[in-house]
Order: C-alpha cells, then structure tokens, then sequence
C-alpha cells in the first residue's frame, strides 16, 4: 500500500440518507441530491460522481504527462468516462471505461500520454487490481 508523505487536499463531505439521501462538501461548493442509479429521482448517483471525478483528474494527469513530454494537450480534450454497477459473485461490483479524445496529437503520442496518465493519476491507481478498466482512444 502506497503511503502519503504529504496531504496538499483533503476533500471533505457529510452524506446523509445513503442513495437515496444528500450530500454536501464542508465549504458548501458541493450540495447535491442523491438517487439510486435508473430511478426516477432528481439527484445523482455515486456511479456518475466517480466517474466525472475521474475523468477530471485523468485529463490532469495527461496534462502533466505532456508537459513532460513538451507536447500542448488540445484545448478540446476530453474524458467520456462510463462507470458501470452490477452484480457478480460475490455481490455487487463495478467497472469503467473511460474514452479519451486528444484531436491533433499524432495517435502515438496520444497513446503515450493515456498510458502515462493512467500510472500517474491517482484514481486510475485506486482502481488498479480492483475493478476492470478499460482506457481507449478514440
């Protein structure tokens, strides 16, 4: 297990009334209603917050790769990311896919920087040997 030497964020959150409840950040930023995922209800689900706060960061993680690499991410660059819930052995589970598109860059350095990014960022390191995952460029 990987150890923080030095915290630069903590994101804090009180949720209440678990899928079908609220939550809200403690600098009140964030303050959104909860639904279970395919209901009718107005909120959103845990599902879709992992995977905009994935995709957020994986675009970061390419940025930094690339900065590395002296190449300029383009400024239409983007992460369609699909996290999926489900049922297996064992009970239930989750999967993602995340579908990157860097229009300009030459398909191989493109790929060098998914692949450089899925290292670095630090949910695409939470999820490794935990859940499947499969990264594309599209």
């Amino acid at each position: 297990m990987s150890k923080i030497d030095t915290v630069l964020y903590t994101g804090r959150t009180y949720t209440t009334g678990g899928r079908e409840g609220e939550s809200r950040s403690s600098d009140n930023r964030l303050d959104i209603k909860l639904s279970t995922p395919g209901s009718a209800g107005t909120g959103t689900n845990p599902e879709q917050l992992l995977a905009a706060g994935w995709s957020a960061c994986f675009i970061g993680a390419m940025g930094h790769a690339a900065r590395s690499l002296h190449v300029r991410l383009p400024p239409d660059v983007a992460v369609a990311t699909e996290v999926d819930l489900g049922t297996g052995e064992g009970g239930y589970f989750i999967q993602a896919r995340l579908n990157v598109s860097l229009p300009g860059i030459e398909r191989s350095v493109a790929q060098s920087l998914i692949e450089a990014a899925h290292q670095t960022c630090p949910y695409s390191k939470a999820t490794r040997g935990n859940i499947d995952v499969a990264i594309t460029l599209i």
